[in-house]
């Protein structure tokens, strides 16, 4: 009996050393992160070349309470999708939305941000609204919801033709220089960006009330509760609500997904 104590001992022993180990090691590792550098408020280079932005902010936070190291990489937006699924990456950011077709190749946290779409003109357009955009050439950025949505009501709207870009600057560049009629987006970005951008404006916003942002990782990623329980958190203690009115200037909503409590999202 003794013996048998005793080698239950050292194997309970070896098992928690062995656990410590790879605690230690897991805690040393990188939490790698891939951003499309042309979003902002979201994600953009400063003249440091270093990122900025409110999901910049986020996985900054994030990363501090998972007491693990943070890399960003330069990605495209496509390219994100890429990277996760062949674990190049573990998370990605740049207004990510969280739909059902996403959700069979991705994992994401809960949403954290309400995503209302918008079809932007240049300022004296004769498309005032999207029932003027009969005939018109709509400009999307590639594999974005924006496109999605587009393609879903083009025969609704009558849009002439979808024309995808793969950077948000050239999408408003052309939009700029009329080379299409408009352009749909997330609301939050092309407000930021006609701040700068003279000549342009939004026309119509399109309510999305079921489109929330998450965070997108690979598909049942080891760390995908941790890193949710990290949003969570940051929602409770209020983090959340300051990196909007920082990037914003105003309070989110209480009963938005920027302060309430989200379900994780799971495959149907």
């Amino acid at each position: 009996m003794a013996f048998i104590e005793r080698r239950a001992f050292l194997n309970l022993a070896s098992a928690a050393t062995l656990l410590f180990a790879s605690s230690a090691a897991y805690a040393a590792e990188t939490l790698r992160v891939g951003a499309y550098p042309s979003n902002p408020p979201w994600e953009f280079k400063n003249a440091q070349g270093e990122f900025e932005g409110f999901e910049v902010d986020m996985v900054k936070d994030i990363a501090k309470r998972l007491g693990m190291p943070l890399e960003i990489s330069d990605l495209g937006f496509q390219a994100l999708f890429a990277a996760t699924s062949a674990k190049r990456i573990d998370l990605a950011i740049s207004t990510i939305t969280i739909t059902k077709e996403r959700l069979k190749s991705q994992s994401f946290t809960q949403g954290f941000y309400d995503s209302d779409g918008a079809m932007a003109t240049q300022v004296g357009s004769r498309i005032k609204s999207l029932a003027d955009a009969k005939g018109a050439i709509i400009g999307v950025l590639s594999s974005s919801v924006g496109e999605a949505w587009a393609k879903d009501n083009q025969a609704k709207y009558g849009f002439a033709e979808i024309k995808g870009y793969d950077t948000y600057q050239n999408l408003l560049l052309d939009l700029q220089n009329g080379r299409t009629g408009a352009v749909v987006s997330d609301f939050a970005g092309m407000s930021y960006y006609f701040q700068k951008m003279k000549g342009l404006q939004i026309a119509e916003r399109i309510p999305s009330p079921d489109d929330r942002y998450g965070l997108m990782m690979t598909k049942d990623h080891p760390l995908l509760a941790k890193v949710n329980d990290a949003v969570t958190a940051m929602k409770k203690d209020g983090t959340l609500a300051g990196i909007y009115k920082k990037w914003f200037g105003s309070d989110p909503a209480p009963d938005s997904s920027t302060v309430q409590e989200r379900p994780l999202p799971k495959a149907d």
